[in-house]
């Protein structure tokens, strides 16, 4: 399965993680373009002003790790769709350029089905998308899942229960799926 990432998906740290994690153990396909990265980074700026350029190298780790993931812009894809946020024109034309099945996204007011059934792909929320792989393949998951956890908690340096860390990031169902 190939599946774009949108900016909204690659912002909290831990899920941006989990995705590539799994995308790193051949679970999934990735797909984002440059302007997807853009956005990803430019969001960042909220948290103060190092965020970007932090988030920058972290956007040139995800290129270096998944060179064929990214996927050159296209505005004559672009010109012919329509979104209730236009801002999210690229994104679909990112899945159609790139042959993607499906874009995962928070964001299912601005990916309606009907437009992206009718382009063969479609919308996945993040936690279901995730839940899905680990039902598919909960040995591969549940190492993807430990591994952000060490490395989270040894970045404060302090223990991080897993139910914690997936509930910040909205991934209730991969939650109860890993049993916590």
């Amino acid at each position: 399965m190939k599946a774009v990432l949108d900016a909204c998906v690659l912002y909290p740290t831990v899920l941006r993680e989990i995705l590539q994690g799994a995308a790193a153990a051949g679970l999934y396909k990735p797909v984002f373009s440059e302007r997807i990265l853009r956005e990803w980074v430019l969001a960042t700026a909220k948290l103060g002003a190092a965020a970007p350029a932090q988030a920058e190298g972290e956007a040139s780790l995800l290129r270096a790790a998944f060179p064929q993931a990214l996927t050159r812009e296209r505005p004559d894809i672009e010109a012919r769709l329509l979104l209730p946020d236009p801002n999210d024109v690229h994104v679909l034309a990112t899945a159609i350029a790139s042959g993607a099945d499906a874009i995962v996204t928070f964001n299912a007011q601005d990916f309606p089905g009907h437009v992206l059934s009718a382009e063969g792909i479609t919308r996945r929320d993040p936690d279901g998308f995730l839940w899905e792989l680990q039902s598919r393949h909960p040995d591969e998951m549940t190492r993807v899942v430990e591994a952000v956890r060490a490395k989270a908690e040894g970045i404060s340096g302090k223990p991080f229960p897993l139910k914690a860390l997936l509930k910040r990031v909205r991934l209730y169902r991969l939650a109860k799926a890993l049993g916590v």
